[in-house]
């Protein structure tokens, strides 16, 4: 018996096949996309190919792992607390619901819980995108206590994602006013622009606004005239970002968010 067995997991939406020893650490890793063995501990070959034989299909090569780009150093190099792809949809409101602790009746007539529940909408919406070669990054904090929802990163280009709850309310966009429901006219477009311009500041690169209106039951909104150089898109519509493309190459994007995920960046803006 070798000792080794076999663990499944899900790298970027490809899967990968992780040989490991009886401490748990890797000795090798199968890549069924490129049909390559990854050999971590080369005098192991023999052991490894035996353990993945019921899964190797077709020709594979096998060989010691490919040297990492500049951007994996990058990620490698970061320390977790400045890592903010971990972050979840609204993170920022997680952390102070939670501290706070509020009792289920008082939670639900918080304003504060409906924009929760508005940015794990867009953000899931969102995450839905990776797969067509998108990389979106959630809650990230800016100075002054200001922070950018989501950060969508793709072959379309880049996106600042405001969230707006608007379920069962009427919203009403006169530029940069927004009006939700009988609510009082907030410059939100003004906000999401600025928010926008210290984006393509920290990444030397173009960020485009996008106001995502989130929930169900409101009627169209009334926008006029259409506002400039932002996007007034359902969360049902988020989608149709996925079919921009022509911006960037996907070293671009996985540059980019290597940037963009760094707390750091954003120190500055």
């Amino acid at each position: 018996m070798s000792g080794l067995r076999v663990v499944p997991a899900w790298r970027h939406g490809q899967e990968r096949l992780y040989v490991c020893g009886a401490d748990g650490r890797s000795v090798a890793w199968y890549d069924r996309d490129s049909s390559r063995v990854n050999l971590i501990a080369e005098d192991r070959e023999e052991a490894v190919l035996r353990a993945l034989a019921p899964f190797l299909t077709g020709h594979v090569t096998v060989g010691p792992p490919p040297l990492p780009t500049p951007v994996e150093m990058a990620r490698l190099a970061l320390h977790p607390d400045d890592d903010l792809a971990p972050n979840r949809p609204g993170e920022a409101l997680h952390i102070a619901l939670e501290r706070e602790a509020l009792t289920p009746r008082r939670l639900r007539s918080d304003a504060r819980y409906r924009a929760l529940t508005a940015e794990r909408a867009v953000g899931e919406a969102l995450d839905g995108l990776e797969g067509a070669g998108w990389r979106v990054l959630h809650s990230v904090p800016l100075p002054g206590g200001a922070r950018i929802h989501h950060l969508l990163i793709g072959p379309g280009g880049l996106f600042c994602v405001s969230t707006l709850a608007v379920r069962r309310h009427r919203v009403r966009i006169a530029d940069p006013l927004v009006t939700v429901g009988r609510g009082e006219p907030a410059p939100l477009l003004r906000t999401l622009r600025s928010d926008a311009s210290r984006a393509s500041f920290a990444l030397t690169a173009e960020v485009r606004p996008v106001l995502a209106l989130a929930g169900t039951g409101a009627a169209d909104p009334e926008v006029a005239p259409p506002p400039r150089d932002v996007r007034v898109l359902r969360e049902s519509e988020l989608g149709s970002l996925a079919r921009l493309g022509g911006q960037l190459k996907p070293a671009d994007v996985e540059a980019l968010h290597a940037l963009a995920r760094d707390r750091h960046t954003w120190r500055r803006v």
